[in-house]
This record gives structure tokens, C-alpha cells and sequence, in this order.
């Protein structure tokens, strides 16, 4: 299941680094077209959302993930055949529509794989740890897909930045249908429109400050970064498993989250500066370490303010407020932004307020509210 969640984020990742380029280089987009087609996939992730427990509970949910996927990579597939034309342009209407129709299937897939199928495979008691280990699959995810779409689209063209990623959300569905699901028997009166499996409404605030973290990242993504960055970023990301289990082990509960945004807000001002080529090393590798240490401990403070029979809807929500925040930040890096200097400089302005909001509300916010 955790292999399956990495291949599935690895479809979409692919495309963040190499589908602006190609809407503007060969589709002729402009700057505003490009960032609303990235940013509306944003959107797309929470058309869904609140059928989600209504087909989880009246359909074999092993299925409801699998026909996701499935429609899914149609969407990429339909993408596929939009570049075959090469005898003329595509409308922006078309790739708008299909942007918001995969950010529904992909967000769909995610809630069922992250907030149902992986809990229902994992003994009660480990729960929170399968949930835990599984994030960190999709967080890598976000260093090898664009790494690999970047490799592919520079060597072999978009058209096989696309097949890979239609192979890999086909290869997540194939490991998703070898793994037996037992069957439930529904709830009684079960809602079709709900915020079940969705939105946690407690969690609002933690979402916020989540939201300010993604975005950031995702407008730093927007910079047409190498696959260097992307490899450095899974350095940073294995320091920060290392970090977990032997730094903040013991340390006390708010370190985390703070010491991961100032090494975020280090890498920016590194970024900014360029004053060494060694800068491209380390940079991208403290933005790995500092949103691997931020988001396992945001993902544990979702799961310990939900009630008992809320853990997938937790997962849901910091799901929603990840994927999200990235599409919206990467396309506000295109709509906004023709200098790179100034998006360094806003990106550091989220990193700050995320930073200070945390330290002075969100963490006490949590101390108060937490059900577990």
C-alpha cells in the first residue's frame, strides 16, 4: 500500500517541474494561463471530498481506488493525446478542465488509499505508525518524480514524461488489487454529501498553517529547479528520518515544527544570495530536512486531534492541505511572479508568518484541543 501511495504521487509529481514548460515553450501559454492550469488542480483535489465516505461505504473501497486510478491516468492519457497533435494548439480551456478533472481523481484516490485502505491493512494498535511510514513514501515521491520528468523530458521528449507517469499510477493500481480488503458492511444511513474521510473542521487552524507552509514550497517549486535540486531534496529527506529517530526523539513537542522552518527559511536565504555553487547543494538539502521534519509532525499533531473514529479523516486533511498548497503555490509562482528574486522574497515572507503563527498560536492552539 505504501508502494502504491509513492507510485500514485510519483504520477503527478512528474508533471510539476515539466508541464509549465511545455504549456509554454510548444502550447505558447502565457505566464497567466500556465500558473491558473497549475493552481486550478488545487481546486480539483476538493471536488470529491465530500462523497468520499458515501462511496467508501456503499462500494468495495479496494474499487473505488482502483477506478480512481484508473480515471485518472485517462486524464493523463487524454494529455497524452492533446501533445500528439502537433498540428495545432490546444485551448486553454481544455488543459484547465483537465487539470481540475485529474486533481479529482488523483485527490479521490489519495483520500480512499491514505485514509481508508492503508488503516483497514494495519492492526489497530499500528495505526498511527503505518500512517506515518506511508507519508514518507509520498513524501519521497516528491523528489523522484520530478527528478525522473525532468531526466525523461530531457532526454526523450514530454510525450515520455507521460507514458511513464500513465505506468506508474497503472502500477499503483496492480498493487492496490493484489492486497486483500475484507469487506464491511456499511453504516446505516450513511449521507451522500459529508465531511467524513474529508475535512477534520477542528483542524482548521493546523490546516492554515500547513497551507502556508505548501504553498511556499510549491512557489519555490515554480522556479524551474534541476533534477540536482530534486536528488539533494531525498538527501535532505533522509537526514530528516535519521533526525526523527535520533535529535527530537526525546526533545520537546514544538522543536520540530520550528527548528524544520528555520532550516526552511536558511535554504531560501541561501537561495537568495547564490553567492557559491556549493549553495545548489546544501539549500535544496535543508529543504528537504526542514519539510520532512515539519510535515511527520504536522501529519502526528492531525492525527492526534481527531477523535477515534475520525484517523482517516485527519489523513484526509492534511492530505488536502499538502497537495493543495503545492498546486496553488506553483501556480502563483507563474501568475505572479516574473522575477525570481521577488518570489524568493515572498516565499520567505510565508516561511516567516508560518513560522511565527506557529510559535505564538497554532502550537499552544493544539496543546488545547488535542483528543490524544
Amino acid at each position: 500500500m505504501s508502494t502504491a501511495l509513492f507510485l500514485l504521487s510519483s504520477s503527478v509529481y512528474m508533471l510539476i517541474p515539466v508541464l509549465p514548460v511545455w504549456l509554454l515553450e510548444t502550447e505558447h501559454f502565457n505566464t497567466l494561463q500556465t500558473g491558473v492550469a497549475m493552481a486550478v488542480f488545487a481546486i480539483g483535489l476538493f471536488l470529491p471530498g465530500c462523497f468520499c465516505n458515501y462511496l467508501v461505504q456503499r462500494f468495495r473501497r479496494n474499487k473505488v481506488c482502483v477506478i480512481s486510478i484508473f480515471l485518472m491516468t485517462l486524464c493523463l492519457g487524454t494529455l497524452y493525446y492533446l501533445h500528439g497533435i502537433s498540428s495545432q494548439y490546444v485551448e486553454a480551456r481544455i488543459i484547465l478542465l483537465q487539470r481540475l478533472l485529474l486533481g479529482a481523481t488523483y485527490g479521490l484516490a489519495q483520500m480512499v488509499l491514505a485514509s481508508t485502505l492503508i488503516i483497514d491493512a494495519s492492526e489497530s494498535f499500528r495505526r498511527t505508525e503505518a500512517n506515518h511510514s506511508s507519508a514518507w513514501f509520498a513524501r519521497m515521491a516528491l523528489s523522484l518524480g520530478p527528478m525522473m520528468g525532468i531526466v525523461l523530458f530531457n532526454y526523450m521528449g514530454f510525450d515520455a514524461v507521460l507514458l511513464a507517469s500513465m505506468i506508474s499510477a497503472l502500477a499503483s493500481a496492480a498493487l492496490i488489487m493484489t492486497v486483500v480488503i475484507p469487506f464491511r458492511t456499511p453504516d446505516e444511513n450513511v449521507r451522500v454529501m459529508s465531511c467524513d474521510r474529508f475535512l477534520l473542521k477542528p483542524g482548521f487552524m493546523l490546516l492554515l498553517n500547513l497551507l502556508l507552509i505548501s504553498t511556499a514550497v510549491g512557489m519555490l517549486l515554480s522556479l524551474g529547479l534541476s533534477e540536482r535540486f530534486y536528488a539533494m531534496m531525498m538527501v535532505g529527506f533522509l537526514l530528516a528520518l535519521l533526525a526523527q529517530r535520533f535529535v527530537f526523539r526525546d526533545a520537546e513537542l514544538k522543536s520540530e515544527v520550528i527548528t524544520g522552518l528555520i532550516l526552511l527559511v536558511a535554504a531560501i536565504l541561501m537561495i537568495y544570495a547564490r553567492p557559491l555553487p556549493v549553495v545548489w547543494y546544501i539549500a535544496p538539502a535543508l529543504t528537504g530536512l526542514g519539510v520532512g521534519i515539519c510535515c511527520s509532525r504536522f501529519l502526528l499533531f492531525f492525527v492526534k486531534l481527531s477523535r477515534h473514529c475520525q484517523r482517516g479523516t485527519s489523513q484526509s486533511t492534511f492530505m488536502l492541505g499538502w497537495e493543495s498548497g503545492l498546486a496553488l503555490g506553483v501556480g502563483l509562482g507563474y501568475i505572479c511572479f516574473d522575477d525570481a528574486d521577488m518570489l524568493l522574497l515572498a516565499v520567505l515572507v510565508l516561511m516567516a508568518a508560518a513560522l511565527l503563527m506557529y510559535h505564538f498560536y497554532t502550537h499552544s492552539w493544539f496543546l488545547d484541543h488535542k483528543n490524544r
